[in-house]
Formats: C-alpha cells, structure tokens, sequence
C-alpha cells in the first residue's frame, strides 16, 4: 500500500512539473536564435552551481581522459562549457518539440553525404555510430537531410508518463522508434527494408551487455551488440557525428563506412568503434556530455 501511495505521490508531483515545465519549454522554444542560446548558456552555468555530483563526475572523467594533456585550467573551461552546452541543447531541443520539424532543419548541414550513398548501395541497410556528442536529440530529425529512412535504438525513461511525453515529440521527426530492451528483431527488421538504424554507443554498458575496450586510453564496458549486429547481417557501420559550428548552426558529418575485421573479432571492431567516438570527442571535447559516468563498471580484478 504504502509503494502503491508513493507511486501515485510521485506521479502527481511529475504531472505537476510538467504544467510549469512546459509552459516554460514553449516560451524558450519560440525565442529567437541568439536570444535562445543565450538563455541556455545560463541555464548550463545553473546546473554546474545546483548539481554539484554532476560537476564531480565532469572533472573526474575529464581528467581520466585529457588529464595528461591538459592543464586544470583547462580543463575546469571544457568542464563549464560542457554544461553551457548542454543548457543550449536543451532550449534547442524545446525548438524541436514546439515548432515545425523545418526550423530546426535550417539551422543543420550534412556533410560528406556521398557516404551513406555509397553504404546504402551494399543493399544491407546502414548501421549509424554515433554518440551523445553536439545536440544528439538533433539526430533523429536529420534523416529527412538525406533520402533514406531512419529507426533510432532508444532507452524509456523510468517514469511512463515522462517517457510517453518524450516520445511522442522524438515521433514528430518521422523516425522509428526501437526500445533498448528486446529491440534485436526490430532493427533486424529495419535493416532488411534498408533503413538507416542509429546508435549511440557511447555510454556505460551493463556486465552482462558489453565488453572492455579501450576509451581515452583505459578500460570502458561498451555494448557489443552494434558490433554483432553488423558481423551478422553485413550492414555496414557508418560514423555520423553532430557538431556545433556558432550562430546557431549544426553540421552532421558523415564519415567513411568502418573496416570489417578480417577474422570477425567482435572485441577489435567494439575498440575500433570505440577509437572513431573518442577522435570524435577530442576535435571538441566542450560538446560531449562528460557528466555520464562512463567508466563507472570496471574489470573485475584480475581480468583487465
């Protein structure tokens, strides 16, 4: 009784959120372009003062990855930025949920196109590695930039009603949606009808789904299952990355399908996934999203 109390207690309070939330999310929606990202860059400074674990896991990943490079100085920049950035996501993500798909579309430039062309052609449908680097929610709306269909692999929020809300507005791009859990049949399925099938496969993998490979030089859990997916069916995996480039603007570019290990090992073809995400994040460190704890499984002693 008293967990059945609770649940209804939190869903209330989260109905409650979201009729002050939204409100809010239209007006930043509707702000022009600079005002808008303005706004977001102090929303970013908002959260590095008020989630302050958040502001710890930031520092303490950038310096497992840049440390050696970078002075603290340095690093404390990218650290704020990367929080800026992400407050001029999320106001350009309100963009995308409030107004026409075409407002965001104008602001975005595919790159390298001839690169999905030429993938497309194998007949195979295409596997997309991408990672949560640039405005990555920006992604799915981006496939109407090229001629071919898009399924994104996606993990539901924990609360339903949240996770209805944000998937209704992800559906408004035209892209299938593909639950994380079970979703092999579905992207099977999309691959056969040569759709496009983005994944983002940049983030912490349970023991039991992933692998150790090697990510800004030490051991990360990272999901095989993109690596397996393309052993089987032959689906070429092509790189796309969406970055940040001023005034408001995103450019995708499209990089070169990646080599199929000659022998098929799935540990080399995660790594090498691995190595193409972390040059990515290196050429700008202030727009991937530090404050996930990447590393946070580690090899059980003996085993690295």
């Amino acid at each position: 009784m008293r967990t059945g109390r609770r649940l209804r207690l939190g869903s209330a309070a989260l109905a409650l959120g979201l009729a002050v939330v939204l409100p809010l999310a239209w007006l930043l929606a509707h702000l022009p372009t600079g005002a808008g990202l303005w706004v977001g860059r102090r929303l970013g400074e908002l959260g590095w003062c008020l989630m302050p674990r958040r502001r710890a896991v930031t520092r303490d990943n950038l310096a497992r990855a840049l440390g050696p490079g970078q002075a603290p100085p340095e690093l404390q920049r990218i650290a704020r930025q990367s929080f800026q950035h992400l407050g001029m996501n999320i106001v350009e993500t309100c963009t995308l949920m409030f107004r026409p798909p075409s407002v965001m579309l104008s602001r975005m430039a595919l790159v390298n196109r001839e690169h999905l062309e030429k993938a497309a052609a194998e007949g195979k449908g295409i596997l997309l590695l991408s990672a949560h680097l640039g405005n990555w929610e920006l992604l799915a709306s981006s496939h109407a930039l090229s001629p071919f269909d898009l399924s994104i692999v996606v993990r539901p929020l924990d609360d339903p009603l949240l996770d209805r809300i944000v998937e209704r507005f992800r559906r408004r791009s035209g892209a299938q949606l593909i639950a994380k859990r079970r979703g092999l049949r579905d992207i099977l399925d999309a691959l056969r009808r040569g759709r496009m099938v983005g994944v983002l496969l940049d983030q912490n993998a349970a023991r039991s789904e992933g692998l150790f490979a090697p990510f800004f030089g030490q051991a990360a859990s990272t999901s095989k299952a993109l690596a397996v997916i393309s052993l089987r069916t032959g689906a070429p995996v092509v790189p796309v990355f969406i970055r940040r480039v001023g005034g408001g603007r995103h450019e995708l570019e499209i990089e070169p399908a990646v080599p199929v290990p000659l022998d098929g090992d799935v540990a080399e073809y995660t790594a090498t996934f691995n190595r193409i995400i972390e040059a990515a994040i290196r050429r700008t460190p202030e727009q991937w999203f530090w404050m996930h704890e990447r590393w946070r499984t580690q090899p059980r002693p003996g085993t690295a």
